[in-house]
């Protein structure tokens, strides 16, 4: 058990590092590369920010080669019984509508939640309120699920 909370912890500081370095935690960022009307016009609606593309373009990346050498069956992982992968491969309303929130809060506040958790390090009230909301947000949504 120990060694899963440790390994969990060191996964969790080693993607809030991540998310620091890269710039997802700067609000202005976020929204500056949502700002897909500055593609089109940048004189009318401000310039378009790619960086973050290149950010996430790495991360598939990185999870497309974990998932290939990922085995199915026999070895397991150095902190659980076994490989735990998706399985499911249908969308339905739930995924849909929690996508659909999931990008309008993003848009409206620049956070999306680990970037959010990361963030309140260095305080703010902003992901203060964010954070806050996100949890009032799960706490709902698992009541409303029930």
């Amino acid at each position: 058990m120990l060694k899963k909370l440790l390994f969990s912890l060191l996964s969790g500081a080693l993607f809030a590092i991540g998310l620091v370095v890269s710039g997802m935690t700067q609000t202005n960022k976020v929204i500056g590369f949502l700002n897909v009307g500055g593609i089109v016009n940048p004189q009318r609606f401000g310039a378009w920010d790619a960086s973050l593309a290149f950010v996430m373009g790495g991360a598939l990346l990185v999870t497309l080669v974990a998932f290939a050498v990922t085995p199915r069956t026999g070895n397991k992982p150095w902190a659980a019984p076994r490989f735990e992968l998706p399985t499911r491969k249908d969308i339905d309303g739930k995924l849909v509508v929690g996508a659909a929130l999931f990008g309008m809060g993003w848009g409206l506040a620049g956070y999306c939640p680990g970037p959010a958790l990361a963030s309140l390090l260095s305080g703010g009230v902003d992901v203060l309120v964010f954070t806050v909301a996100l949890l009032i947000g799960m706490v709902a949504a698992k009541k409303l699920a029930s």
